[in-house]
């Protein structure tokens, strides 16, 4: 498939790139997406996990982002069952300002309009300490609770590109573009360069789309495009069973008034986010900082006083780099804005910026500046449903449908064989997740697994669920897995040392240097 000639070449294996690859194919275009490392690797499976409607962008009056949010949320809502999932979010009112409180049920109101709901948002004091039992209670006098919704960013990636195989379409992970190809001055394809053997091709193209995000600016042969500003968000994992929560918990920073979440999500607690400029490149995976750390922490005392949380009850942290676009005034790294933006030149498309929940908006308009490069092409570029429509999948007695809809939402076309691979015991959920064993067999059979970091950081989210990444449970994982891929027991050593390594490094928690040396000191 690599030698034919293409009509769009998307490069970028994210949740834009994916988006842009699945509309294409579905609209009759000859598509291949190639990402230089493995699919989601990037912002797409270290986001904060919300399609959100964007309640904040409301406060800041950006309706038009907010009413495209809202539409794309609702439509993952309904299209992807099992894998998008509704969620309560509550937020605390200690009675500092009524004027704030009616401003915010106002947005509220409108938030509701835009998705054609209407529900009450606030609620007693008693009320709110049922929804969130652990929250500081002094000077509560009730909460606002909303809807939103929740996913696994890296999964919701895997299965768009799965869609959109179903359609045509071609995905390469670990193959990189070396540079863009010209001829007259037009953009004609790309020398490509798969990691796996270093082989070289160049590959044609009738037009090439960049949607590499934050690293829009790093490919060689590229024109000029608009100047982004990196932003690091962080977050935190906690056990459910540390920080228990039914609902998500908004609260506002008392350092600084941000938005700080907190919300159950795959079996443990997410805790997130920071917004801070990333200075360290972007070369490497990006990671939390001490000073993240400390943050988030403050947060969590503020509001749970009564749970005494420390450093050491965080199972995992992570970070992920933002593709904003620079306003250009050096404001406060909040204010950017989180729309999209789509330049071109002949042969060549690119797209920066946008969020996670407007993905398919994205793709469409990026789609529509193809078409006014390729002559002979119209297709209608109305929204179509994300997914195709699959029945859950059957399995043998004792499995429960939550789990089955869970697999189906997530595997789509493939649950079904995903179901009929499991091993006796393997459609069992590992401790501590929502997540089966099966999916582990399924992802090193099936889900082009090159290292072992893609299938405990992205086709499964072991890594940041349990406890050191999950080193307890690497004997039953191999055991598993190995056969699946065909490894040596000396490439599984490798791969095993270097996953460790990885974790330790960027999803551990970060060394106090200062801390560390006052203690070799004493």
């Amino acid at each position: 498939m690599m030698d034919a000639d293409w009509d769009l070449l998307v490069i970028g294996g994210g949740i834009t790139g994916a988006g842009i690859l699945l509309e294409a194919a579905r609209r009759g275009l000859r598509a291949l997406l190639v990402e230089q490392r493995d699919f989601a690797w990037g912002t797409s499976s270290r986001s904060s996990k919300l399609v959100h409607g964007g309640l904040r962008y409301l406060a800041e009056g950006r309706l038009r982002l907010t009413r495209e949010s809202v539409r794309e949320r609702e439509a993952l809502l309904r299209d992807a069952p099992g894998l998008v999932e509704p969620q309560g979010f509550a937020f605390a009112d200690y009675g500092a300002s009524r004027r704030k409180r009616r401003s915010f049920l106002a947005g509220l109101a409108i938030y509701d309009l835009m998705a054609g709901r209407r529900a009450p948002h606030w609620v007693s004091g008693e009320e709110f300490q049922m929804l969130a039992p652990n929250v500081a209670r002094a000077g509560l006098v009730g909460g606002i609770r909303y809807l939103d919704a929740k996913t696994d960013d890296a999964r919701l990636v895997l299965r768009v590109l799965d869609e959109a195989r179903s359609h045509g379409a071609a995905a390469r992970n670990y193959v990189a573009v070396e540079s863009l190809q010209r001829s007259g001055g037009r953009v004609t394809g790309a020398l490509l360069r798969d990691a796996r053997n270093g082989r070289a091709q160049l590959v044609s193209a009738r037009v090439v789309v960049n949607a590499t995000g934050a690293w829009a600016c790093g490919i060689a042969g590229q024109g000029g495009a608009p100047r982004l500003r990196p932003l690091r968000g962080s977050h935190l994992v906690l056990p459910a069973w540390r920080l228990p929560l039914a609902q998500a918990v908004s609260l506002m920073h008392p350092a600084d008034g941000r938005p700080v979440f907190a919300f159950p999500w795959e079996g443990v607690t997410l805790v997130g986010t920071t917004d801070v400029d990333h200075g360290e490149g972007l070369a490497l995976e990006a990671k939390v900082t001490r000073a993240e750390v400390d943050y988030l922490m403050a947060a969590l005392r503020a509001q749970f006083p009564q749970l005494d949380l420390q450093d050491g009850d965080v199972l995992a942290t992570y970070a992920g780099v933002r593709p904003v676009l620079a306003g250009g005034t050096g404001g406060a790294p909040s204010k950017e804005t989180r729309e999209h933006i789509v330049w071109d030149e002949p042969g060549l498309v690119a797209v920066t910026g946008g969020k996670l929940t407007t993905f398919r908006a994205i793709a469409l308009d990026t789609l529509a500046h193809v078409a006014r490069q390729l002559p002979g092409w119209r297709a209608d570029l109305a929204p179509q449903p994300v997914f195709a429509r699959h029945g859950l999948p059957q399995g043998p007695r004792g499995v429960s449908t939550t789990v089955l809809a869970r697999l189906g939402g997530r595997h789509g076309r493939h649950a079904q064989a995903l179901v009929d691979a499991a091993r006796d015991g393997e459609l069992e959920t590992i401790p501590g997740t929502l997540t089966p064993w099966a999916e582990l067999r399924w992802a090193a059979r099936a889900e082009a697994v090159h290292r072992l970091d893609d299938l405990l950081l992205r086709r499964t989210r072991l890594g940041i669920q349990q406890r050191g990444g999950g080193a307890a449970l690497l004997p039953r994982i191999r055991a598993i897995c190995q056969p699946e891929l065909c490894w040596s027991d000396a490439r599984w050593e490798t791969e095993q040392a270097s996953y460790l390594a990885l974790w330790q490094a960027h999803y551990g928690m970060p060394i106090d240097h200062a801390r560390a040396t006052a203690c070799m000191t004493r």
